[in-house]
């Protein structure tokens, strides 16, 4: 866990790239079922995250995406993409195109000043 607070926790996926989802606290399937005070802090959060992605790793695209199919509870998956990880231009979770050329600078001094950013 890198983040909670009474609405929302942020949580890191481990992953070749850097990768964190942001979930409701309460138990809600659907976006639309949660309050207003809960969407206003995903976005704030998700726009922090985005940014924060951008900045330290000089990601070639964030990805932000939300299904619940498996987890029926209210997340969103942030991540950031680089031309050279192993599954560009397909989802993390998709084929692998080719082995990971990525050198990517301390995943865990990220989600340190990411904590103390959110």
């Amino acid at each position: 866990m890198i983040y909670e607070n009474n609405l929302i926790m942020v949580q890191i996926e481990p992953s070749e790239v850097p990768w964190v989802k942001v979930f409701v606290k309460r138990k809600v399937k659907e976006f639309s079922q949660c309050s207003p005070a809960e969407k206003a802090e995903i976005f704030r959060a998700i726009d922090i995250i985005e940014k924060s992605m951008l900045r330290y790793f000089n990601a070639d695209k964030i990805n932000i995406a939300s299904f619940g199919n498996i987890l029926p509870q209210v997340h969103w998956h942030i991540m950031a993409r680089f031309e050279l990880d192993s599954y560009f231009p397909e989802p993390m979770w998709g084929k692998k195109q080719r082995q990971s050329q990525l050198d990517l600078p301390s995943f865990e001094v990220f989600f340190e000043q990411l904590k103390n950013e959110l």
